[in-house]
């Protein structure tokens, strides 16, 4: 089992910046592909960006320069910044975690394991 603790999210004006963090433990961190996803009101669940356990990023579609995935396997942890918000990015923001690597590291399906999700709400 993996635990995932969301921290982070609040509410910002438009062009603002947030880090987010998710705190992983129950598995040793490193072995472990993260994702992060966003689900805005009324809509599915969407991949943001993701790195695999060797580091490798993949981006979601809707990610610009804006989105940046990095971990810290000392500290358990894997943020992710945003900057220049929009008020399109609102939402609940959700870290996934799944052991090792796969192929498919877009699809909700591909992760076992959720966090609670943290609100990022951004104001025009």
């Amino acid at each position: 089992q993996v635990q995932l603790v969301e921290s982070g999210g609040g509410l910002v004006q438009a062009g603002g910046s947030l880090r987010l963090s998710c705190a992983a433990s129950g598995r040793t961190f490193s072995s472990l592909t993260m994702g992060w996803f966003r689900q805005a009101p009324g809509k599915e669940r969407e991949f943001v960006v993701g790195i695999r356990w060797s580091g490798d990023v993949t981006n979601g579609d809707s990610v610009k320069d804006r989105f940046t995935i990095s971990r810290d396997n000392a500290k358990n942890t894997v943020y992710l910044q945003i900057n220049s918000l929009k008020p399109d990015d609102t939402g609940v923001y959700y870290c996934a975690a799944r052991p090792f690597g796969a192929t498919d590291i877009i699809s909700t399906y591909a992760y076992p394991y959720w966090g609670q999700g943290t609100q990022v709400t951004v104001s025009s």
